[in-house]
């Protein structure tokens, strides 16, 4: 079986330091299924290699594994795996 990425966009709930830098802290499925993001391990500019889009680019470890989730303007998106026949 292989596995396809699809770019999906999600709510994220974030908080702003003193800074004003960004801390994502939840992610919500479409299904209004919540991720708590455990640590936020690096964050820089960068385009989506598996979908189109980009824009702030924040790795981030969710149950221990890592994940990319992307700011775009004022939406966020993740890359999606979604299993094909």
């Amino acid at each position: 079986m292989a596995v396809q990425c699809t770019k999906e966009y999600v709510s994220v709930n974030i908080d702003v330091d003193q800074n004003g830098d960004i801390h994502p802290r939840f992610i919500r499925w479409t299904n209004g299924k919540i991720f708590p993001i455990d640590k936020l391990k690096y964050k820089c500019r960068a385009a989506s290699a598996k979908v189109s889009g980009g824009g702030i680019r924040y790795t981030v470890l969710i149950h221990g594994k890592e994940t990319f989730l992307y700011s775009e303007g004022k939406k966020w998106f993740v890359e999606a795996k979604k299993a094909t026949t």
